[in-house]
Protein backbone atom coordinates (compact mmCIF):
# COMPACT_ATOMS: atom_id res chain seq x y z
CA UNK A 1 0.00 0.00 0.00
CA UNK A 2 2.76 2.41 0.91
CA UNK A 3 4.57 1.60 -2.35
CA UNK A 4 1.40 2.30 -4.34
CA UNK A 5 0.94 5.69 -2.61
CA UNK A 6 4.61 6.45 -3.23
CA UNK A 7 4.29 5.63 -6.94
CA UNK A 8 1.16 7.79 -7.21
CA UNK A 9 2.93 10.69 -5.47
CA UNK A 10 5.89 10.36 -7.84
CA UNK A 11 3.55 10.32 -10.81
CA UNK A 12 1.78 13.48 -9.62
CA UNK A 13 5.13 15.15 -8.95
CA UNK A 14 6.37 14.27 -12.43
CA UNK A 15 3.21 15.69 -14.00
CA UNK A 16 3.56 18.91 -12.03
CA UNK A 17 7.23 19.15 -12.95
CA UNK A 18 6.45 18.68 -16.64
CA UNK A 19 3.78 21.35 -16.52
CA UNK A 20 6.17 23.78 -14.81
CA UNK A 21 8.79 23.05 -17.44
CA UNK A 22 6.28 23.60 -20.24
CA UNK A 23 5.19 26.88 -18.69
CA UNK A 24 8.82 27.91 -18.24
CA UNK A 25 9.60 27.09 -21.85
CA UNK A 26 6.44 28.85 -23.01
CA UNK A 27 7.14 32.04 -21.04
CA UNK A 28 10.87 32.24 -20.36
CA UNK A 29 12.14 31.24 -23.78
CA UNK A 30 10.14 33.88 -25.71
CA UNK A 31 11.11 36.46 -23.08
CA UNK A 32 14.78 35.58 -23.50
CA UNK A 33 14.47 35.75 -27.26
CA UNK A 34 12.64 39.09 -26.96
CA UNK A 35 15.34 40.54 -24.72
CA UNK A 36 18.20 39.25 -26.84
CA UNK A 37 16.71 39.92 -30.28
CA UNK A 38 15.64 43.51 -29.53
CA UNK A 39 18.75 44.85 -27.85
CA UNK A 40 18.94 48.57 -28.62
CA UNK A 41 22.41 49.12 -30.04
CA UNK A 42 22.07 52.09 -32.39
CA UNK A 43 20.31 55.41 -31.80
CA UNK A 44 20.61 58.23 -34.32
CA UNK A 45 19.54 61.76 -33.37
CA UNK A 46 18.84 64.51 -35.90
CA UNK A 47 17.10 67.87 -36.08
CA UNK A 48 18.36 69.77 -33.04
CA UNK A 49 20.61 72.79 -33.38
CA UNK A 50 20.74 73.24 -29.61
CA UNK A 51 21.59 69.74 -28.32
CA UNK A 52 23.96 67.06 -29.54
CA UNK A 53 23.22 63.33 -29.54
CA UNK A 54 24.71 62.65 -26.11
CA UNK A 55 22.68 65.43 -24.46
CA UNK A 56 19.41 64.15 -25.94
CA UNK A 57 20.16 60.58 -24.84
CA UNK A 58 20.86 61.79 -21.29
CA UNK A 59 17.23 62.94 -21.15
CA UNK A 60 15.72 59.84 -22.78
CA UNK A 61 17.79 56.80 -21.74
CA UNK A 62 17.43 56.53 -17.98
CA UNK A 63 16.61 52.91 -17.09
CA UNK A 64 17.76 49.37 -17.83
CA UNK A 65 14.57 48.70 -19.79
CA UNK A 66 15.52 51.45 -22.23
CA UNK A 67 18.08 49.03 -23.64
CA UNK A 68 15.25 47.21 -25.44
CA UNK A 69 14.22 48.61 -28.80
CA UNK A 70 10.49 47.91 -28.52
CA UNK A 71 10.17 48.92 -24.88
CA UNK A 72 12.04 52.16 -25.53
CA UNK A 73 9.91 52.98 -28.56
CA UNK A 74 6.56 52.15 -26.91
CA UNK A 75 7.52 54.02 -23.73
CA UNK A 76 7.84 57.36 -25.53
CA UNK A 77 5.17 56.63 -28.12
CA UNK A 78 2.32 55.93 -25.71
CA UNK A 79 3.25 56.22 -22.04
CA UNK A 80 5.67 59.04 -21.34
CA UNK A 81 5.79 62.67 -22.44
CA UNK A 82 9.14 64.10 -23.46
CA UNK A 83 10.00 67.27 -21.57
CA UNK A 84 13.33 68.69 -22.67
CA UNK A 85 14.01 72.42 -22.34
CA UNK A 86 13.78 74.22 -25.71
CA UNK A 87 12.45 71.09 -27.44
CA UNK A 88 8.95 71.25 -28.91
CA UNK A 89 8.60 67.51 -29.55
CA UNK A 90 10.43 64.41 -30.73
CA UNK A 91 9.46 61.62 -33.11
CA UNK A 92 10.87 58.09 -33.20
CA UNK A 93 11.09 55.43 -35.86
CA UNK A 94 12.26 51.84 -35.51
CA UNK A 95 14.82 51.21 -38.25
CA UNK A 96 15.37 47.56 -37.38
CA UNK A 97 15.20 45.40 -34.26
CA UNK A 98 18.41 46.97 -32.88
CA UNK A 99 18.13 50.54 -34.18
CA UNK A 100 15.97 53.60 -33.59
CA UNK A 101 16.11 57.04 -35.22
CA UNK A 102 15.02 60.10 -33.25
CA UNK A 103 13.99 63.40 -34.81
CA UNK A 104 14.14 66.43 -32.50
CA UNK A 105 12.06 69.54 -33.15
CA UNK A 106 13.47 72.61 -31.41
CA UNK A 107 11.27 75.36 -30.08
CA UNK A 108 11.64 78.48 -32.20
CA UNK A 109 13.08 81.11 -29.87
CA UNK A 110 13.02 84.74 -30.97
CA UNK A 111 14.68 86.38 -27.98
CA UNK A 112 14.86 86.56 -24.22
CA UNK A 113 14.27 89.09 -21.47
CA UNK A 114 15.80 89.36 -18.02
CA UNK A 115 13.39 89.39 -15.12
CA UNK A 116 14.23 89.08 -11.40
CA UNK A 117 17.55 87.36 -12.12
CA UNK A 118 16.16 84.83 -14.59
CA UNK A 119 16.10 84.76 -18.37
CA UNK A 120 12.74 84.16 -20.00
CA UNK A 121 12.72 83.02 -23.63
CA UNK A 122 9.86 83.81 -25.97
CA UNK A 123 8.81 82.74 -29.47
CA UNK A 124 7.74 84.79 -32.51
CA UNK A 125 4.28 85.38 -30.98
CA UNK A 126 5.73 86.62 -27.71
CA UNK A 127 4.79 83.50 -25.75
CA UNK A 128 7.20 82.67 -22.93
CA UNK A 129 8.36 79.10 -23.61
CA UNK A 130 11.28 78.58 -21.22
CA UNK A 131 13.02 80.06 -18.20
CA UNK A 132 16.63 79.60 -17.08
CA UNK A 133 18.87 81.07 -14.40
CA UNK A 134 21.78 81.32 -16.84
CA UNK A 135 21.69 82.99 -20.21
CA UNK A 136 22.07 80.77 -23.26
CA UNK A 137 24.45 81.87 -26.01
CA UNK A 138 23.12 82.74 -29.44
CA UNK A 139 19.78 84.22 -28.32
CA UNK A 140 19.59 88.04 -28.26
CA UNK A 141 18.63 89.73 -25.00
CA UNK A 142 15.84 92.24 -25.66
CA UNK A 143 15.83 95.45 -23.64
CA UNK A 144 13.37 98.33 -23.50
CA UNK A 145 10.19 96.29 -23.21
CA UNK A 146 7.74 97.15 -20.44
CA UNK A 147 5.86 94.16 -19.09
CA UNK A 148 2.29 94.09 -17.91
CA UNK A 149 2.35 90.37 -17.10
CA UNK A 150 4.88 87.52 -17.31
CA UNK A 151 3.58 83.94 -17.14
CA UNK A 152 5.27 80.83 -18.51
CA UNK A 153 3.48 79.47 -21.63
CA UNK A 154 1.51 82.69 -21.97
CA UNK A 155 2.05 85.74 -24.14
CA UNK A 156 4.09 88.64 -22.82
CA UNK A 157 1.99 91.75 -22.32
CA UNK A 158 4.13 94.68 -23.43
CA UNK A 159 3.53 98.34 -24.22
CA UNK A 160 3.19 97.71 -27.97
CA UNK A 161 2.24 94.31 -29.39
CA UNK A 162 3.69 95.15 -32.83
CA UNK A 163 7.16 95.04 -31.27
CA UNK A 164 7.14 91.24 -31.59
CA UNK A 165 6.88 91.57 -35.38
CA UNK A 166 9.87 93.92 -35.28
CA UNK A 167 11.85 91.52 -33.08
CA UNK A 168 11.00 88.60 -35.38
CA UNK A 169 12.16 90.54 -38.45
CA UNK A 170 15.36 91.53 -36.65
CA UNK A 171 16.22 88.05 -35.40
CA UNK A 172 15.49 86.44 -38.77
CA UNK A 173 17.81 88.86 -40.53
CA UNK A 174 20.44 88.60 -37.79
CA UNK A 175 20.51 84.83 -38.24
CA UNK A 176 20.48 85.10 -42.03
CA UNK A 177 23.44 87.51 -42.03
CA UNK A 178 25.38 85.57 -39.42
CA UNK A 179 25.62 88.58 -37.09
CA UNK A 180 26.61 87.92 -33.47
CA UNK A 181 24.19 90.16 -31.61
CA UNK A 182 24.22 90.25 -27.81
CA UNK A 183 21.32 92.63 -27.21
CA UNK A 184 18.47 94.30 -29.08
CA UNK A 185 17.43 97.54 -27.38
CA UNK A 186 14.41 99.79 -27.92
CA UNK A 187 14.37 103.40 -26.74
CA UNK A 188 11.25 105.45 -25.93
CA UNK A 189 10.70 106.18 -29.62
CA UNK A 190 11.06 102.42 -30.41
CA UNK A 191 14.30 103.00 -32.27
CA UNK A 192 16.54 99.94 -32.40
CA UNK A 193 20.12 99.61 -31.19
CA UNK A 194 22.12 96.41 -31.60
CA UNK A 195 25.04 95.50 -29.36
CA UNK A 196 27.54 93.30 -31.20
CA UNK A 197 30.30 92.81 -28.64
CA UNK A 198 32.34 96.02 -28.69
CA UNK A 199 30.28 97.54 -31.49
CA UNK A 200 26.95 99.36 -31.22
CA UNK A 201 24.78 99.79 -34.27
CA UNK A 202 22.06 102.48 -34.16
CA UNK A 203 19.43 101.35 -36.67
CA UNK A 204 16.60 103.76 -35.94
CA UNK A 205 12.93 102.94 -36.48
CA UNK A 206 11.95 101.15 -39.71
CA UNK A 207 9.18 99.01 -41.13
CA UNK A 208 11.70 96.25 -41.92
CA UNK A 209 15.40 95.85 -41.22
CA UNK A 210 16.40 93.63 -44.13
CA UNK A 211 18.42 96.16 -46.13
CA UNK A 212 20.01 97.92 -43.17
CA UNK A 213 21.24 94.64 -41.68
CA UNK A 214 22.66 93.54 -45.02
CA UNK A 215 24.61 96.79 -45.05
CA UNK A 216 25.62 96.31 -41.42
CA UNK A 217 27.01 92.88 -42.27
CA UNK A 218 29.32 94.45 -44.86
CA UNK A 219 30.45 97.09 -42.38
CA UNK A 220 31.10 94.48 -39.68
CA UNK A 221 33.41 92.58 -42.02
CA UNK A 222 35.57 95.73 -42.17
CA UNK A 223 35.53 96.81 -38.51
CA UNK A 224 35.48 93.45 -36.72
CA UNK A 225 37.44 93.47 -33.46
CA UNK A 226 37.17 97.24 -32.95
CA UNK A 227 35.18 99.18 -30.36
CA UNK A 228 32.97 101.82 -31.93
CA UNK A 229 29.45 102.99 -32.66
CA UNK A 230 27.84 102.85 -36.11
CA UNK A 231 25.00 105.32 -36.61
CA UNK A 232 22.79 104.09 -39.46
CA UNK A 233 19.71 106.16 -38.67
CA UNK A 234 20.27 108.46 -41.63
CA UNK A 235 19.07 105.97 -44.22
CA UNK A 236 21.58 105.27 -46.98
CA UNK A 237 24.42 107.07 -45.17
CA UNK A 238 26.07 105.96 -41.96
CA UNK A 239 28.50 107.45 -39.47
CA UNK A 240 31.13 105.63 -37.45
CA UNK A 241 32.13 107.22 -34.16
CA UNK A 242 33.31 106.46 -30.65
CA UNK A 243 31.56 103.95 -28.37
CA UNK A 244 30.31 106.82 -26.19
CA UNK A 245 28.33 108.42 -29.04
CA UNK A 246 24.75 109.16 -27.95
CA UNK A 247 21.81 107.11 -29.19
CA UNK A 248 19.33 109.99 -28.73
Amino acid sequence: MDKLVHRKNNSVLRRITKRILKIAVFLVLPAAVFIYAFQLKNITVTGSSRYDREQILEWLVNSKEDGNTLIFYLKYKYFKDVRIPFVEKISMKIQDRNSISIRVYDKIITGCIEFMGDYLYFDKDGIVVESTSERIDGIPLVKGLKFQKIVLNEKLEVQKEELFDVILNLTQQIEKRGLKVDTISFNKQYEVTLDLGGIKALLGKRSTYDEILAKLKNIMDEVEGKKLTIDMRGGTDYFIGTPEMSED
